[in-house]
């Protein structure tokens, strides 16, 4: 059951990739913090990247400005995965940074209500769903070809980023610590307008209607996964292997119900179901369907 070492080491409780090490992640904890700095938190394949891409239009006001050729690892780098070792210090200012951190391994700094972070959610089982496929995909990940002894594992928290509901309820559990705003992957889907105002409300950023509609317009999945600056799609061999599937597949809402027997469903819900009735969320687990 236990994660290979070949692919994560445990820090602190929590499933790291080896493609970081200890000493970058302890380092973090004291990372310098400026006041203008933004982190889009989420646990894996919870609309991490997506969320890179309209905050990025946002920042530029619906266009690239100047990042056209940039691709989104360097426009928004990994805090805790720093893969091409970008001297954080001399990015421009806003500072965006991506992450898979739990709470309690962010820098102190953020922890004092100094940068604004933007957690996204996912319902369980489509994070599940996309997470195996994921794996194929991904090198430096573990493949577990058996489904069932995947989902035993991501219900376990034996994955990279452990334990989701963990993950989930830690940050939630804590918000009043962190200059926050939470958003839906299923909301986003299904008003992308609303989530862009939200966001530029939490950021303080003023847009025309036209800018609004433009960051709308390509910022949407389907626009997205066609975009090469977008789609990570020119992810190093030693890290994707391209042959077994996309950074971004199909980015929908109620895939699990395509991939999960009933019998898979049941055993989710018997592990997770109770805990999931402990946070302050409602879980979509359908687009026509809140519980």
């Amino acid at each position: 059951m236990e994660p290979s070492k070949e692919f994560v080491f445990k820090y602190k409780g929590f499933y790291f990739g080896v493609n970081t090490s200890v000493e970058h992640v302890a380092s973090l904890e004291n990372f310098e913090i400026k006041d203008s700095d933004i982190f889009i938190a989420t646990y894996p394949k919870s609309g991490t990247v997506w969320t890179q891409n309209i905050l990025s239009l946002i920042l530029h006001e619906g266009h690239r400005n100047g990042t056209e050729d940039m691709e989104l690892m360097d426009r928004i780098p990994w805090l805790e995965y720093n893969i091409k070792n970008i001297d954080f210090t001399s990015l421009p200012v806003p500072r965006v940074f991506a992450t898979h951190l739990p709470y309690y391994l962010l820098p102190r700094d953020l922890r004092n209500k100094k940068g604004r972070i933007i957690y996204v959610t996912r319902n369980p089982k489509d994070v599940l769903v996309s997470y195996y496929h994921f794996s194929k995909f991904i090198i430096t990940l573990e493949e577990v070809p058996d489904f069932n002894i995947f989902m035993e594992r991501f219900l376990a928290g034996k994955v990279l980023a452990s334990s989701w509901f963990d993950h989930v309820a830690g940050w939630y559990g804590h918000a009043e610590d962190f200059n926050i705003l939470f958003l839906t992957y299923e909301d986003m889907k299904k008003d992308l307008r609303s989530a862009v105002l939200k966001i530029c409300n939490f950021l303080g950023k003023k847009l025309s209607e036209e800018e609004i509609e433009s960051v709308v317009r390509q910022a949407t999945f389907e626009n997205m996964k066609k975009d090469p600056r977008a789609n990570y799609e020119n992810l190093p061999d030693d890290i994707a292997d391209k042959s077994k599937g996309r950074f971004l597949r199909k980015g929908t809402v109620g895939d699990w119900k395509n991939m999960m027997t009933v019998a898979q469903s049941e055993r989710f819900d018997e592990v997770l179901n109770e805990k999931i009735k402990t946070l302050p969320i409602k879980i979509t687990w359908d687009i026509n369907s809140e519980t």
